[in-house]
């Protein structure tokens, strides 16, 4: 397998977006203050104040002043929007379970459940998650912006008239139905180590949507999907890309997935705009998954995608670990917005007690090198899925496999 280091910026390629960044191009961060009032359950471990987090590292870091950098506040989604995608029936009983009258049957549509527990904010943070990555979608075509980061968003469980994974209502659907609506292909490329059934499902079918999907297999995480096998149907087949993960994989592994499946897909496809979910849950030590990727991984795949120059919608996502999650997505933001460079190899330690523009180490996280154990565990099990998919999937899009 080759070495994340081969994927460094060529001297060409820095050039590249240079030019790009000087046309103009912005990037905006997005950040409601009212997310600083809405809060999961204390021993839900989903942890809101990761986006307060995340906005204080970038700004401190200076990474919000450039002058191709905005950032921009947001409104929650309003019902009608919701409606776009999730049934009245479910959005009724989500506003009448957070207002404290909750009901047995709610139970059949997750509500209530372990994984999407009743609290008074359920539905008003759902609201605003979706109202930003819809904000997102708007600044993206009215082409006021060409990248942009809600961190609020990732909601990717939920679907029309159900609850899952922490997830009450699905701003990536949405955010792509919106895209949809003015006629742009739309490629959805999902990090989080938990698989996206509720975008899946969505847009099964169909051809305008094309979602690929990185993941911890199902065989050994929530929600048990994202097989191989699922690669859509009717006018949809090819379109459902998944990408199931063993345990412990590694940056190396996750990047020959990407290049080898990924970057001809994008290349093939040629969408008008990216989505990306960016989970950190995949990072080594989260503790709800179990794969070992550093946040050099993420960074280098983005760097990547930003390098096709399409329009960027990012969004947050799974991430277990608060300050692991907040750095790591301050980082992403400074690799997609420009403002920071990709050290390689990285020679910091990790952590943000040093925040300086000058010294980016307190957000890289230090390389980790696999062990034999994990090589002779994941490589085979990855060349079968990269070897699997350029079979099934390659040919609906006339790549050579």
């Amino acid at each position: 397998m080759r070495s994340l280091h081969d994927n460094v910026r060529s001297e060409e390629a820095l050039k590249r977006k240079c030019e790009r960044m000087a046309t103009g191009d912005i990037a905006v961060f997005l950040y409601s203050h009212e997310l600083e009032d809405e809060r999961y359950p204390d021993d839900c471990p989903l942890k809101t104040e990761r986006v307060l987090r995340t906005r204080e590292i970038v700004s401190s870091l200076g990474l919000l002043s450039d002058s191709r950098v905005e950032e921009v506040n947001f409104a929650p989604a309003g019902r009608s929007d919701l409606e776009a995608f999730h049934l009245p029936a479910y959005l009724d009983a989500l506003e009448a379970a957070a207002a404290g009258h909750h009901r047995l049957e709610y139970l059949e549509m997750g509500i209530g459940s372990k994984d999407c527990p009743v609290f008074p904010d359920m539905y008003s943070y759902g609201q605003l998650a979706c109202g930003g990555t819809l904000t997102a979608a708007d600044l993206i075509t009215s082409g006021d912006a060409h990248i942009v980061f809600n961190p609020s968003g990732g909601f990717h469980h939920a679907g029309p008239a159900m609850a899952s994974g922490f997830c009450y209502l699905n701003d990536i659907v949405l955010g792509c139905l919106r895209f949809t609506e003015v006629g742009m292909k739309v490629l959805v490329l999902d990090l989080d180590a938990h698989h996206g059934e509720g975008v899946q499902e969505a847009f099964y079918d169909r051809n305008d949507v094309i979602y690929i999907s990185l993941h911890e297999s199902g065989r050994t995480l929530f929600p048990g999907t994202g097989f191989e096998r699922e690669i859509g149907a009717d006018s949809g087949r090819g379109y459902t890309v998944n990408m199931p993960l063993p345990v412990d994989t590694y940056d190396d592994a996750y990047l020959e997935c990407f290049q080898q499946v990924v970057m001809p897909l994008i290349a093939a496809y040629a969408p008008d705009v990216i989505v990306m979910e960016l989970g950190m849950d995949a990072l080594s030590g989260d503790p709800l998954a179990h794969l070992a990727l550093t946040n050099n991984a993420y960074a280098t795949i983005v760097d990547n995608v930003v390098e096709f120059g399409t329009p960027l919608l990012a969004t947050g996502g799974g991430g277990y670990h608060p300050d692991n999650t907040a750095r790591s997505w301050a980082f992403l933001w400074g690799v997609m917005s420009g403002g920071v460079a990709i050290d390689h190899p990285p020679l910091a330690l990790g952590g943000v007690f040093l925040e300086s523009t000058e010294w980016h180490g307190g957000l890289q996280d230090r390389t980790q090198v696999p062990t034999v154990k994990q090589r002779r565990s994941v490589e085979p099990a990855v060349a079968n899925t990269i070897e699997r998919i350029r079979r099934d999937i390659f040919p609906c899009h006339s790549i050579s496999s």
